[in-house]
């Protein structure tokens, strides 16, 4: 039996409605964005579960919490798990950054692996921390499933770190909407992508939600 690891984006946020860089700025979820965590933990608390792990964020932590109340299973929290920083972009628009921070702007998009935000994380940073967290898990849970709920570039770099993908094209290669799950299952060839950017869980009308 191989581990099955289920990476899970938070729900909706007025951040992830809006388009803004939200790193360590802490939101909660929207009212849709708790029907997605419910529904989340509706559809899959039937399975059998090992752990769970999220970022100690407020929407990521809200959005476990629905499926650690039907599992029973406490919730773990790393920090290695938060989204990354985004410095002086936090709560800011694209258009905005483009505009007051265009030299770093642009860097960040030709090379964000190694060019950070304007005193914010490079995604090296993202995976340092965050590969952390997915060794422990696999040094102690061998096999069974294992539910993390973290954030997009947070999720997206830990995929690209799993799956031999250039940390650098993490936003060019990956997408990951709002309440997705993918999964990654580790056995004898290593990880291996089995489902990514799943919403199958969602009713129709928080799947044809817009956002980013």
């Amino acid at each position: 039996m191989s581990l099955d690891l289920y990476l899970l984006r938070h729900g909706e946020t007025e951040s992830s409605q809006t388009g803004t860089y939200c790193g360590f700025s802490d939101p909660g979820l929207t009212a849709e964005g708790s029907a997605m965590a419910q529904a989340f933990a509706e559809k899959y608390k039937h399975l059998s579960w090992q752990a769970v792990f999220a970022s100690p964020l407020k929407r990521t932590v809200a959005t476990a919490t629905p499926f650690c109340d039907a599992t029973g299973h406490p919730m773990q929290l790393r920090d290695g798990l938060k989204e990354m920083y985004f410095g002086d972009w936090e709560g800011k628009t694209p258009g905005y950054v483009r505009e007051h921070h265009a030299e770093d702007y642009i860097h960040w998009l030709t090379e964000p692996a190694w060019n950070p935000p304007t005193a914010g994380e490079t995604g090296v940073q993202v995976v340092s921390r965050a590969s952390l967290v997915i060794a422990e898990i696999e040094a102690n849970y061998r096999q069974g499933n294992v539910l993390v709920v973290s954030h997009k570039t947070t999720i997206r770099l830990i995929l690209c770190n799993l799956l031999g993908i250039d940390s650098g094209r993490y936003r060019d290669r990956i997408d990951l909407p709002v309440a997705s799950v993918s999964l990654v299952r580790f056995d004898l060839h290593g990880p291996m992508l089995v489902k990514h950017g799943d919403r199958s869980h969602l009713p129709a009308e928080l799947d044809a939600r817009p956002g980013t």
